[in-house]
């Protein structure tokens, strides 16, 4: 996906709070987290800071996809799925460091590349 739809930019600007970061470990168990340090890459990318990941990191490093859910402030919901990189250095670490702030590790930058994008259960192209 080249970039996300409109509609989610849109709600992106508007979006209430925390994200929701989910992974799944290799047997399948799934692992959500409350993310507040998260940014969005050229209309494209979902980019979180790595501050202090443990069972996530593990995940993303055992190749989890993941999931990103969010809510804006009129209480419509948003998931982004796709597959996950994971960067210590390069232009998504560096873009992470630009706003994670500056009291947090920010040890490395998760990037979701969204491959399916839901409000609800309508699929979102």
């Amino acid at each position: 996906m080249d970039s996300l739809p409109e509609e989610v930019l849109q709600a992106w600007k508007n979006r209430a709070g925390a994200v929701v970061f989910t992974t799944v470990a290799p047997d399948g168990t799934p692992n959500s987290v409350y993310i507040t340090c998260v940014g969005l890459y050229e209309n494209s990318r979902i980019v979180i800071a790595d501050n202090y990941f443990c069972k996530t990191r593990e995940n993303i490093r055992n190749g989890s996809s993941g999931a990103v859910l969010f809510i804006t402030d009129a209480g419509k919901a948003y998931q982004i799925k796709g597959g996950i990189e994971y960067h210590n250095s390069g232009i998504f670490f560096d873009f992470m460091k630009e706003w994670n702030p500056k009291q947090h590790p920010g040890h490395a930058a998760a990037v979701i590349i969204p491959r399916e994008v839901y409000s609800g259960a309508k699929e979102l192209k």
